[in-house]
């Protein structure tokens, strides 16, 4: 069972990494090159992760045959979605709550590469009613 500290310190240690990548490359590149070079550091700091994680989507009893790609799975308990746009919109945070719905996670990261300052501008976290169950 993963606690409210450790899921805090994993965000922490995933955002890190994403300003690695930021303070390195910069903003204005595609969300692919962000991705694989997010992919990188996350290995390069021994977290666990997976990429293109398949969210599968269930309605009543059928199971959907396309089934969503959520962009990172951060050590079984975080999903990321990381994007490269001038603004994050509203769709933009469904997208990762409907992940964390799906996946039965409590708490979501969002980081935007096109910005200045990921700390300040491009970080995003979410969480639901799982959360405030954690200890």
């Amino acid at each position: 069972m993963t606690t409210k500290k450790q899921l805090n310190n994993l965000v922490y240690e995933v955002t890190g990494a994403a300003i690695e990548v930021h303070r390195i490359l910069g903003p204005g590149l595609l969300e692919s090159i962000y991705q694989e070079c997010l992919a990188h550091e996350l290995t390069l700091r021994g977290i666990a992760h997976t990429t293109q994680q398949i969210v599968a989507v269930e309605y009543k009893d059928m199971v959907m045959s396309t089934p969503l790609r959520c962009d990172f799975f951060i050590e079984d308990v975080l999903p990321l979605e990381i994007k490269s746009k001038s603004e994050v919109l509203p769709i933009d945070q469904a997208q990762i709550m409907t992940y964390m719905k799906l996946l039965g996670k409590p708490k979501g990261l969002m980081i935007n590469f096109n910005v200045a300052n990921i700390y300040a501008d491009g970080h995003f976290t979410f969480v639901n009613e799982r959360y405030y169950e954690l200890m």
